[in-house]
């Protein structure tokens, strides 16, 4: 669609397509907003969080830190965008692998724009001897999976990624089906996952669980029975 110019061109900028909402509102304001790209230089201190990993693969744990940067601080432009990633432990069976995989990332992170999608680039790794079940049932076709897992969990933290909660409709449903689950075995409904449920294809959790001869899963609602 065409618009008709009236006054003069005094400033412009381009809006990226990755960019977010709020950044594509400021640059069509011509708001002096700074966003993430390879030439920010890194300040003296960045923001962090530090993330425990305790997988069945190792007797060490891993650590991850992932480091933060503040952008337009103070201002109502104000974001958090993850600016470097460091993985140590004490197990040196994969040092190469976990420094060149931090590296990359990193280099990603500085690069800006949509970051988000290295969380479904690292669930994608599958180990080909197998996967694991994490605590509270969720599996993990890797370490690698894992560690996807946990850059999953910061973007949320930060803002980056949105929860998708269940809708009224699945959450009631899945309700239901565990309080049918529950009176069926003799227990009380609670939050805790069956101990002989099966891995559901759709959350990746053991929670799929047989009822009136249909696989159902009492996390997500995924049902084989449509």
């Amino acid at each position: 669609m065409s618009k008709n110019i009236q006054k003069r061109i005094v400033r412009y900028s381009v809006v990226k397509h990755d960019c977010t909402a709020g950044e594509a509102a400021a640059a069509r304001a011509g708001a002096d907003v700074v966003q993430m790209h390879e030439k920010v230089e890194r300040p003296e201190r960045l923001l962090g969080s530090t993330y425990k990993l305790k997988t069945p693969l190792s007797d060490h744990a891993l650590y991850v830190t992932i480091n933060d940067i503040v952008l337009n601080e103070g201002t109502e432009h104000e974001v958090r965008r993850p600016f470097e990633i460091f993985i140590n432990s004490k197990n040196m069976d994969h040092f190469q692998w976990i420094v060149a995989l931090t590296r990359i990332m990193s280099a990603v992170f500085r690069k800006g724009g949509d970051v988000t999608f290295l969380v479904e680039e690292l669930h994608s790794v599958f180990d080909p001897k197998g996967g694991y079940f994490k605590k509270g049932g969720r599996f993990m076709p890797s370490l690698v999976g894992e560690i996807g897992d946990v850059l999953e969990s910061h973007l949320r933290s930060i803002g980056l990624l949105q929860d998708e909660p269940l809708d009224a409709h699945r959450r009631r449903m899945v309700d239901e089906k565990r309080a049918e689950y529950a009176a069926r075995n003799g227990t009380v409904a609670t939050d805790e996952l069956p101990g002989g449920a099966v891995l559901c294809p759709k959350c990746y959790t053991k929670a799929m669980v047989q009822m009136a001869g249909c696989l159902t899963c009492l996390n997500c609602g995924e049902s084989k029975c449509g």
